[in-house]
C-alpha cells in the first residue's frame, strides 16, 4: 500500500527528502529492521509474521524510510531473478504519509537499482496510480483467496496423470517448469520456497506437468507457488493440500483469469477476500496460456 506521490512537499536528495515538517532518511534494509517492518505492515492490516520478513529479508534488497527518531514511515523491496528481472514488493508506506511523496521516493529508487531490468509489481488500488505514472502497465487481476478451509469435492482425474509427494529428485524439473511459469530464473527463491514448504507432482508416463508448494504464510497456510497446464491440473494439485488443513486458514493469490479455478476456491472455503493488479515495466514475461502459475508465491515474490 502506497501512496501516489500528489502533494509532495520538499526537495529530494540522495538519502533524504522534506516530508510536512520532519526529514525522512532512506538506509538500506538490514536483518535488525524486521522490527520496523512488521510496525509498517501491521499499520496497513497485512498479515505478515516475523518469519515471512525473514524471508523476504534474506531473499530481496531495498529501502527503508525513518524519522528523525527512527519510526518506520516506508519501504521498498526488489527481488532478482537472473541479472535482468526483478520482482518489487514489500512496498508500504505508512497511512499519514500516503498522499506526500514517500512512496514514489522510494520507488524511484528501487526502480534506479534495477536500471536496465524488466520488472514485475503486484500493485494495490492505492499504489496503482503512482506505478501507472512511473510507467508500469497492468497486465490483469491477481485474486486473494483467503478462509477457513472445509471439505472440498476432489475434481475428476485427470486422464493418464497420478499426483505424488515431491522429492529432491524433482527439484531439475520444477525449476524448469518455474522458469518457464514465471517468465524468470528465480532459483535462488525457488530453492527457499522448496526447503520451507511440502509438496505434490502431477505427471504422466513419468514426466512432471505440474507442482503444488504449501508453508506457513501469514495466518495460516499458503499454497504457492502452484504451477500448472489447465484448471483441472491446478484443482487436482490443489484439492489434497486443501483437504489436508481442513478447519484452519489458507490463502491462495491467483494470477490465472478463470471463474472455474475461483469456484473451485471458493467452495473449500477459501472466499474472494481481495484483488491487485499485476503490472510490468519493460517486457512483459509470463505466458498467458499452456504451463503458467495458478498460485504465486507472494505478493511480494510473485
Amino acid at each position: 500500500m502506497v501512496d501516489d506521490g500528489a502533494g509532495q512537499r520538499g526537495s529530494e536528495q540522495a538519502d533524504l527528502m522534506r516530508v510536512d515538517n520532519f526529514d525522512v532518511q532512506a538506509r538500506r534494509i538490514a536483518p535488525e529492521d524486521r522490527a520496523l517492518l512488521h510496525e509498517l505492515t501491521v499499520g496497513v492490516f497485512w498479515p505478515h509474521r516475523a518469519h515471512d520478513l525473514d524471508m523476504f529479508i534474506s531473499l530481496g534488497e531495498g529501502y527503508l524510510a525513518t524519522d528523525e527518531i527512527g519510526r518506520a514511515l516506508g519501504s521498498a523491496m526488489y527481488f532478482r531473478a537472473g541479472d535482468d528481472f526483478a520482482m518489487l514488493g514489500m512496498m508500504v508506506t505508512a497511512p499519514r504519509l500516503q498522499t506526500l511523496g514517500t512512496g514514489r521516493w522510494l520507488l524511484r529508487r528501487v526502480m534506479r537499482d534495477c536500471e536496465g531490468c524488466d520488472l514485475r509489481l503486484s500493485a494495490t488500488r492505492q499504489g496503482y496510480r503512482l506505478y501507472e505514472s512511473a510507467g508500469f502497465t497492468p497486465l490483469h487481476t491477481i485474486r486473494q483467496h483467503q478462509g477457513t478451509v472445509r471439505g472440498v469435492a476432489v475434481p475428476e482425474p485427470v486422464p493418464g496423470m497420478t499426483i505424488r509427494t515431491m522429492t529432491s529428485v524433482d527439484v531439475p524439473v520444477i525449476r524448469a517448469l518455474d522458469r518457464h511459469a514465471y517468465g524468470a530464473e528465480r532459483r535462488v527463491t525457488l530453492d527457499r520456497m522448496l526447503d520451507l514448504s511440502s509438496g505434490l507432482v502431477i505427471e504422466t508416463d513419468g514426466e512432471i506437468r505440474g507442482f503444488a508448494m504449501l508453508r506457513k504464510f501469514g495466518r495460516g497456510m499458503v499454497i504457492g507457488p502452484l504451477v500448472a497446464e489447465d484448471d483441472r491440473m491446478a484443482m487436482a494439485l490443489a484439492a489434497p493440500l486443501i483437504q489436508r488443513h481442513q478447519g484452519g486458514f489458507m490463502r491462495l493469490d491467483t494470477p490465472v483469469q478463470s471463474e472455474a479455478f475461483s469456484e473451485f476456491l471458493t467452495d473449500a472455503g477459501m472466499v474472494l477476500h481481495d484483488t491487485v493488479t499485476e503490472m510490468y515495466h519493460g517486457t512483459q514475461r509470463r505466458p498467458l496460456k499452456g504451463m503458467q502459475i495458478y498460485g504465486l508465491a507472494s505478493h511480494s515474490l510473485g
